[in-house]
């Protein structure tokens, strides 16, 4: 496996992989947890698909396996931020604008979402592999703009899965249940370094539901983010 970073300025250099990252995205959170987001019959995208997003993916045999996105909760792309404020400033529809008691912007954490790993990957120890390794190059990227801090909105049970995994995580705020699929999901937050020097537990399945790599990925043959309120 190995991990490249990028963001849509630079996509080009690595052949379909954010393509793959999309339609990864479509069949999980779509096809398999029914959520009501902007998708068509072959990938997902959403307003935070935008020149403000980082991307982390894990490459297997040249196919993407897993990965997810990082945004500065700076960020502003014309009347969005970053999904958990905006869900708090109750701009999307499923998840309780009290799910975090602020939502801030500052230089100091990233948001990372859509966080996703295939369902070919089959083994404990090759999830946590794929996990670890699109984490770390979220982490690489968030550390290079300054950051000392990732948040995301997850299962309930991602906390214990980045402490075996290294990170001093932590949940924030009460969790929820999303109507659509039926998970308990909560706010988590970790800081942008392992307490244990790298060393990668076995995850479980249902876990998961600025250095940029040379480009290794070229054109092969072949988690909660609600809608926008109307």
């Amino acid at each position: 496996m190995e991990n490249i970073t990028f963001n849509l300025a630079q996509l080009h250099q690595y052949g379909t992989a954010f393509y793959e990252f999309l339609s990864l995205r479509k069949r999980f959170f779509v096809d398999q947890l029914g959520w009501s987001i902007p998708h068509d019959d072959d990938v997902e995208m959403d307003q935070y698909d935008n020149p403000k997003a980082y991307y982390s993916l894990v490459l297997r045999d040249g196919k993407v396996i897993g990965g997810t996105r990082a945004m500065a909760t700076t960020a502003q792309w014309g009347s969005h931020t970053y999904m958990l404020r905006d869900a708090v400033a109750g701009k999307l529809i499923g998840i309780p604008a009290d799910i975090l008691p602020k939502a801030d912007a500052t230089t100091n954490v990233w948001e990372v979402t859509r966080t996703v790993i295939s369902d070919d990957v089959t083994t404990q120890a090759d999830r946590s592999l794929c996990l670890s390794l699109m984490l770390d190059g979220a982490v690489d990227v968030a550390r290079g703009k300054g950051a000392t801090e990732l948040m995301s909105l997850s299962p309930v049970a991602m906390a214990r899965t980045l402490r075996k995994l290294g990170y001093d995580a932590q949940r924030i705020g009460e969790p929820y249940r999303n109507k659509e699929d039926g998970r308990r999901y909560a706010c988590v937050s970790m800081p942008t370094i392992r307490s244990n020097n790298g060393k990668v537990h076995a995850i479980s399945r249902d876990a998961c539901g600025p250095q940029m790599l040379k480009p290794t990925h070229m054109a092969q043959p072949h988690a909660v983010h609600a809608p926008t309120v109307l």
